[in-house]
């Protein structure tokens, strides 16, 4: 899943980043709300966080941009600001949840993962091939009975890939799906988290298909 997240502070902004990450989700982290409207323009997102006290455009504006587009993004607001009139403000112009400053990471995704779920989005599904199986709560892959503890980009490139069991994802779909946009990302990472993965499942359990991409096969 990718997550835009908007947030000046660049303390609070790295550590909900870095959370987000270690999650597996894909982060894209902007400090500007022209950005974000500029992001929302160029990119689909399953979640958004958003501050309200943003160089560039107010986060309301921000808000507004996102509920006059055609998806019902879940979003979240975190914010200082904890007056009732803007608690009310923002969830009158359509935020799914609200969110003072300072929060526990912890609350923050279980928030996230209840807006997602009321939203119609799928919070952390188990998924399967019919061979193997993911647990998005644990970030263990379990095949042949037995129980494998991934990283979390290893986990994110297994999601990509079982999200549709059968379909090609090629590198640029796979680094996509795993880094956030403004992250660096080595030539051969995507190789590099494959190699580690048919290590831990098989050898067989990621397929190549040459000058094309990856996939994993759909069992009946």
């Amino acid at each position: 899943m990718r997550v835009l997240l908007v947030e000046d502070d660049r303390m609070i902004g790295e550590s909900v980043h870095d959370a987000l990450k270690d999650c597996s989700y894909a982060v894209d982290w902007v400090r500007d709300g022209k950005l974000a409207l500029t992001s929302l323009m160029t990119h689909v997102y399953d979640a958004i966080l958003l501050d309200l006290g943003l160089p560039g455009a107010d986060g309301f504006e921000v808000l507004r941009t996102v509920r006059r587009g055609d998806q019902p993004v879940p979003l979240i607001v975190i914010t200082a600001r904890d007056s009732i009139e803007d608690r009310i403000r923002g969830l009158d112009e359509g935020a799914d949840d609200y969110l003072i400053k300072p929060f526990e990471i912890a609350e923050l995704l279980a928030r996230m993962r209840a807006v997602i779920r009321r939203r119609g989005g799928q919070a952390a599904p188990v998924m399967t091939n019919g061979v193997l199986t993911l647990n998005p709560a644990t970030r263990e892959a379990c095949s042949g009975g037995a129980l494998i503890r991934l990283s979390s980009r290893e986990f994110a490139l297994m999601q990509a890939l079982m999200i549709r069991p059968g379909a090609i994802l090629s590198r640029a779909d796979l680094e996509d799906r795993i880094y956030g946009w403004n992250e660096e990302v080595e030539s051969n990472a995507v190789e590099f988290l494959i190699h580690s993965l048919r290590k831990k499942l098989g050898v067989d359990a990621i397929k190549n298909v040459r000058g094309v991409g990856w996939m994993v096969s759909r069992q009946t």
